[in-house]
């Protein structure tokens, strides 16, 4: 099964996604599994991992009720607020759902503090000892106290979104290179998503060779095995085509891969992360 692990799904009526503006240009609209599935069809994806795009578990829940109505959807990575003692409950209730399949903890955007919080630890040690997929949403600047955190959750299986958005924009790579080599060797239990990448890089001049460096250090380390596709769509839409991140991703691969190392990049490792 081919599998897209990381797109997203908004109906702006719901009034939940605040971050939505008129100035997010083409983003700005609703975007449903109708308008997905012909790019899915012409890339050859079969299903699709849906990922949150609001702090709350009413989107979670709508998420979880597209996927009842539309079978392209494998599983849905939702959010729960950590920081209350309710989120257990939540977590109870949702779990019985089969489409429900791992939470996002976004932290790209607040104080990597917020992590370390007690409630908030306390929560990714309860996902830690139930092995319940964990997203983590974060920025290079970002990976230092991701290393902290992940050293207090040895366990925890987790992936990185987005390769840990890199300044591709200005070719930098370091330190994310070497944060993300020691997260890779010191935490077998961690993957790590290859998205999110066309809006880091220069959304009207980006070249494929200017993702070479950051896909084939992350497929080094973290191995064929721990990687997997995901379009960010329709993020992706400020810079690039569904199609055009699909293949940008094909043609930046390392040489030397095999037709069994591709078949789990695009679909089996996904399909392992989040037990579907």
């Amino acid at each position: 099964m081919r599998i897209d692990a990381h797109q997203h799904y908004w109906k702006l009526d719901r009034g939940d996604y605040d971050w939505l503006t008129p100035e997010s240009t083409v983003l700005y609209r609703d975007f449903l599994p109708e308008q997905l599935k012909e790019h899915l069809q012409a890339n050859g994806i079969d299903k699709t991992i849906v990922v949150q795009a609001a702090a709350t578990v009413a989107e979670t829940e709508f998420m979880l009720k597209l996927a009842e109505d539309n079978d392209t959807i494998a599983g849905v990575v939702g959010w729960l607020d950590l920081e209350d003692a309710g989120f257990r409950s939540d977590y109870e209730r949702l779990k019985p759902n089969r489409y429900f399949k791992g939470i996002r903890i976004m932290l790209q955007d607040i104080d990597m503090e917020f992590a370390f919080r007690p409630a908030v630890l306390e929560a990714l040690r309860f996902f830690e000892r139930e092995q319940f997929p964990v997203d983590l949403l974060i920025k290079t600047h970002q990976l230092e106290k991701t290393v902290k955190l992940l050293e207090q959750l040895p366990k925890l299986h987790a992936v990185i979104d987005h390769i840990a958005k890199p300044v591709i924009s200005a070719q930098q790579t370091e330190p994310w290179k070497a944060l993300m080599a020691q997260i890779a060797a010191e935490h077998p239990n961690v993957y790590c998503k290859l998205s999110g990448m066309v809006t880091e890089a220069d959304h009207e001049n980006w070249q494929e060779e200017h993702f070479v460096p950051y896909v084939r250090h992350v497929v080094e380390h973290f191995g064929p095995q721990r990687v997997m596709y995901g379009s960010d769509w329709p993020v992706c839409l400020l810079a690039a085509e569904y199609s055009e991140v699909y293949k940008l991703l094909e043609h930046t691969l390392p040489s030397g891969l095999t037709s069994t190392d591709l078949e789990d990049i695009f679909g089996n490792n996904a399909a392992r992360f989040y037990k579907l």
